[in-house]
């Protein structure tokens, strides 16, 4: 063999391990796709959305209790199901179950209950994260909210910890200042905290998370959150919340339209009767009022858009691709 030859050959597979390892790199940093599970599961997505279909209409507000869970999901390492894990006794950690923020969230056996089709359809294909966003798109759907493109392929992380939950979701006595700092740690800009803060128009939130507001305003016992509509806070105290320490009462977050995907939230905020803080505080910014109002002076259909691609952008948050992350067997438990 000629010296050429052999120069050739060695040129050939210094490419070669190139070429291998630009791929490994493109594998582990692979971005999400719609349809990711064509070829793998063909059926996942249909799975999915059957099992909405049959249930949600008989639960509408679970929608909403869905998105906020995918919300909280993402908000924490990412969009990587890592909500879902159970706390252990062995190692004593408490997850992000645990944490304040998320002790009234609800819905875990309902993503449970799919996964479990999923799974028998195609075993270890599918990611909890993925389902939590394909659920959560689906459920405002079918109770007639808007549709948004769920992109997939998002990987399941294994880790999770209640102090990180409560030190990335932003809680409901947040000020503008605030919201905008987490927010944008996420890469989410006024626009999006604006429309992300649109789905406050279905549900339902516990006196709990907001009755600082009408019993103990500042810390001072006694105080009225003079934002607040008084008329409006005297009505919450004589039907709904009738003590400062009241942990089980429900109110709806948008009242007589709470299972209406609609603009009624943000005509509500103008008239100074958005229920925690931080709905209140989008008015305090002459950005995101100038947000509110273009909305209200546009049409349903047009909220329904502008939501879409916020919903997308943040179910695209910090995600897991490739060989990052696992796909869990079971969503409590990151796998043996």
């Amino acid at each position: 063999m000629s010296f050429q030859s052999n120069k050739m050959d060695t040129f050939g597979y210094f490419w070669l391990v190139i070429l291998a390892t630009l791929g490994a790199i493109n594998s582990s940093r692979a971005d999400l796709q719609l349809n990711f599970y064509a070829k793998t599961c063909p059926k996942a997505e249909t799975i999915v959305q059957d099992y909405v279909h049959e249930h949600i209409p008989n639960a509408p507000s679970v929608a909403a209790a869905l998105i906020r869970m995918h919300f909280h999901d993402c908000f924490v390492r990412g969009c990587d199901a890592s909500i879902l894990l159970n706390s252990t006794s062995s190692s004593g950690n408490q997850t992000e179950k645990a944490a304040t923020p998320n002790q009234t969230v609800r819905g875990f056996n309902f993503i449970d209950r799919v996964k479990s089709l999923v799974e028998a359809e195609c075993p270890g294909v599918v990611s909890c994260a993925d389902i939590i966003a394909l659920v959560a798109r689906d459920s405002i759907v079918v109770t007639g909210g808007p549709f948004w493109r769920v992109p997939t392929g998002r990987r399941d992380g294994l880790i999770s910890n209640a102090s990180e939950a409560l030190a990335n979701i932003p809680a409901p006595f947040f000020n503008f200042t605030s919201l905008q700092t987490f927010f944008a740690n996420k890469g989410l800009d006024l626009k999006d905290l604006v429309l992300l803060s649109g789905a406050h128009t279905v549900g339902i939130a516990h006196c709990s998370a907001f009755s600082s507001r009408l019993y103990n305003f500042s810390g001072i016992l006694g105080n009225q959150d003079p934002s607040l509509d008084s008329e409006y806070a005297a009505n919450l105290k004589a039907k709904k919340c009738k003590t400062i320490n009241d942990t089980t009462t429900i109110v709806e977050m948008d009242p007589g339209s709470f299972r209406t995907f609609d603009l009624s939230y943000y005509r509500l905020l103008l008239k100074r009767r958005g229920l925690f803080q931080s709905d209140a505080a989008l008015t305090t910014s002459s950005t995101t009022l100038s947000y509110i109002n273009e909305l209200l002076q546009g049409s349903r259909q047009d909220f329904y858009k502008e939501f879409a691609l916020s919903m997308e952008k943040m179910g695209r948050i910090d995600v897991k691709t490739g060989s990052s992350g696992e796909i869990r067997k079971h969503c409590a438990f990151v796998n043996s």
